[in-house]
C-alpha cells in the first residue's frame, strides 16, 4: 500500500508514512486535517479466502468492534478516535504515540529486569482491568500490541480487533494469520476468551521480556504450536526473580485458578516498587497435565459442552455471555484443515476441533446449533462431590487499585466505571448514578486510597461541579467481591465534607438554578457536536 502515501481517507485523514504492517492490516502516521493533529490510521485487512457473505460479516464485525474499542478511555490504552470507511473497508483512527513495541525490544534481543517488566505490566494491567470492568475483553494481548513511549509509559492497543479481523485464525489455505504463542490454553482449545484469557496472555507477554521468548517456545509449524499451547504446561520462568510467583499464577492452565486483573496489577506494582508481591503462586501446580482429551477434527460430530454460562449471577463483572457454539463452515473446509493438521503434526496427533471453529470465527453469524449439557453418568454408587477451588480474598493493595481505577474513569467514562460497583450501589439505579456524574466536571483523588481493613477503603476526593463549585470530601467505601473474584465498590459513605471555593455558590448535590441547567444543557450539546465532528 506504499502508493497510498499522501492519499486522503474519509475526506479527513491524510496518510503520511507507513509505520507498521501485520497480519491484521497496515498502520500509517496520518494527519487529521479537520483538527490538525497527528493520528495513527489502521487499514484493516480481512482474512483471505472469504466468500462475499463471509467478507461482509467480517467487515461489519470490524466496524462494531472498533466502535466498542472507542468507548474505552484509559491513560494506558491507545484511544480510538474514529471508525471510518475507505473503499468499503473499515479504517481505525487512533491516538498516535511515538514509541516502540515490546515486540521491538524482543527483536533486539533485549531482556529487561524483572522490576522494570513489572512496572510496564502494571500499567497494561490497569488498562485491561478497566476494560474488563466495562465488559470488554482484549483477546489478543501480545508484545506487538503493547507500545512503550520514551518516558516509560506503556499503552496497549488493538482492543477487540483480533475478533474483528481474525488475527489468530486459519485461512482458507490452512495457514495462520498471526501467532498462537501468546494465546491462553482455553482459547487454543476453542473457548471464547474471557478476562482470565487476557490475564494469561499478559503473563505470557511479560514472561517473554524476562526469559527472551514466550512460555511455550516458538515453532515454525504454528499448528503444532497451537496444539502445544492447548495441551501442555508453560515452561516455568528461570530468570524472573520476584516476578516468578505472579507469572506462575497468571500462566495457570485453569482460568478459574488465575488471579483477577486487579490482583495482577497490585502484585506487579509491588514487584516494581521492590516489595514482596501478595499474589501467591497457584495452589494447583502449573505443570498439572490437561486431563480433558482434545477432540479430533476428523468426523467431528455435535459439540457437547457444559453450559455453565447460565449459572452466572447478574452481578458478575466483566464477563460477557459466551457465544453459542458455531458449526463448521462446510465439509470442504474441514477437509482442508484436517489435511493441514495431519501434515503438521508428525505423530499423527490431531489438533482439537477448535481449528475448525477458528476458521469459522471470522465467518457468517449463522444460526447456532443448540449446545447440549453433558448428562451426569448414572451410577448406583454415590457420586463423589467435585472439589472446587475458591479464590483468595483480594489483598488490600487490590482494593486500593480498584478504587483508584474507578475514580480515574469518572466522570468522563461513568458508563465503564459502573461495572466497578457492587449490587448495593447498582440497586440505586443507573439513571440516578448518571444524573449525579452529569453534574460533576472533575474529580481528583487528593488522599489515598487507603484500605483500613479487608472490606473498607478510605479515599479523599476533590470534586469540581459543572458550575465551578469545589468540594473536598472523605469517603468510606465498603468493598465486596464478585463471583469472578474481582473487588467491587459496594457502598459509599461521605465521612466529611467542606467547600474549597470556586465559581459556583451551591454545594455538590444541590439542584442548580435554571440558568445553570441551561448552561449545562448547552455544554452537553456542544460536547455532542464535538463527538459527531470527531466521527
Amino acid at each position: 500500500m506504499s502508493d497510498d502515501e499522501g492519499r486522503l481517507i474519509a475526506e479527513r485523514y491524510r496518510l503520511r508514512s507507513r509505520i507498521g504492517t501485520g497480519a491484521m492490516g497496515v498502520v500509517w502516521r496520518a494527519v487529521d486535517e479537520r483538527l490538525d493533529r497527528t493520528v495513527a490510521v489502521k487499514q484493516l485487512l480481512l482474512p483471505p479466502g472469504l466468500n462475499q457473505r463471509e467478507a461482509e460479516t467480517a467487515r461489519q464485525r470490524a466496524f462494531r468492534e472498533g466502535r466498542m474499542a472507542a468507548r474505552l478511555q484509559h491513560p494506558n490504552a491507545i484511544t480510538v478516535y474514529n471508525v471510518a470507511e475507505d473503499a468499503g473497508q473499515p479504517v481505525l483512527v487512533m491516538e498516535f504515540l511515538p514509541s516502540r513495541s515490546m515486540a521491538d525490544l524482543l527483536a533486539e534481543g533485549r531482556l529487561l529486569a524483572p522490576a522494570d517488566v513489572a512496572g510496564l505490566g502494571a500499567q497494561v494491567a490497569s488498562a485491561l482491568g478497566a476494560a474488563h470492568a466495562a465488559g470488554v475483553v482484549h483477546r489478543d494481548v501480545k508484545p506487538g500490541n503493547v507500545l512503550i513511549a520514551d518516558d516509560g509509559t506503556a499503552k496497549i492497543t488493538d482492543f477487540g480487533i483480533s475478533r474483528a479481523a481474525g488475527d489468530v485464525t486459519l485461512t482458507s489455505t490452512g495457514l495462520f494469520a498471526g501467532t498462537p504463542a501468546y494465546l491462553s490454553p482455553e482459547a487454543a482449545r476453542g473457548a471464547d476468551p474471557g478476562p482470565a484469557s487476557d490475564v494469561f496472555s499478559l503473563g505470557a507477554t511479560l514472561y517473554s521480556l524476562v526469559e527472551g521468548g514466550p512460555p511455550f517456545g516458538t515453532l515454525d509449524n504454528e499448528i503444532a504450536l497451537l496444539h502445544k499451547v492447548a495441551t501442555s504446561a508453560a515452561t516455568p520462568p528461570r530468570q524472573a526473580g520476584p516476578l516468578t510467583g505472579p507469572l506462575q499464577a497468571m500462566l495457570h492452565q485453569d482460568p478459574a485458578q488465575r488471579p483477577s486483573m486487579a490482583a495482577v496489577e497490585a502484585a506487579l506494582r509491588a514487584v516494581a516498587a521492590g516489595a514482596a508481591p501478595q499474589l501467591e503462586p497457584p495452589t494447583v501446580p502449573a505443570s498439572a497435565p490437561v486431563t480433558a482429551p482434545m477432540p479430533a477434527v476428523a468426523g467431528a460430530g455435535p459439540v457437547t459442552t457444559v453450559a455453565a454460562a447460565e449459572q452466572r449471577p447478574a452481578t458478575r463483572v466483566g464477563l460477557p455471555a459466551a457465544e453459542p457454539e458455531r458449526p463448521g463452515r462446510d465439509r470442504k473446509r474441514i477437509a482442508i484443515v484436517a489435511a493441514a493438521v495431519v501434515a503438521a503434526v508428525a505423530a499423527g496427533v490431531l489438533v482439537s476441533e477448535i481449528l475448525v471453529r477458528a476458521v469459522g470465527a471470522s465467518g457468517p453469524e449463522a444460526d447456532a446449533a443448540p449446545t447440549t449439557s453433558a448428562p451426569a453418568p448414572s451410577s448406583s454408587e454415590p457420586s463423589t462431590p467435585s472439589t472446587t477451588s475458591t479464590r483468595p480474598q483480594p489483598s488490600r493493595a487490590e482494593l486500593e487499585a480498584v478504587v483508584a481505577r474507578y475514580y480515574a474513569l469518572v466522570p468522563d467514562d461513568a458508563d465503564s466505571a459502573w461495572g466497578s460497583l457492587g449490587p448495593t450501589l447498582h440497586a440505586q439505579g443507573k439513571e440516578q448514578y448518571e444524573e449525579f456524574w452529569d453534574g460533576v466536571e472533575k474529580v481528583e483523588i487528593s488522599g489515598g486510597p487507603r484500605a483500613v481493613d479487608d472490606e473498607t477503603v478510605q479515599v479523599r476526593l476533590d470534586f469540581t461541579t459543572t458550575d465551578g463549585a469545589r468540594t473536598r470530601e472523605m469517603h468510606s467505601l465498603g468493598m465486596t467481591v464478585s463471583d469472578s473474584g474481582d473487588p467491587l465498590i459496594d457502598t459509599d459513605e461521605v465521612v466529611s465534607s467542606h467547600d474549597l471555593g470556586g465559581k459556583g455558590e451551591g454545594k455538590r448535590g444541590e439542584k442548580p438554578e435554571k440558568d445553570d441547567e441551561k448552561k449545562r444543557g448547552e455544554k452537553k450539546k456542544d460536547k455532542k457536536k464535538d463527538d459527531e465532528d470527531d466521527e
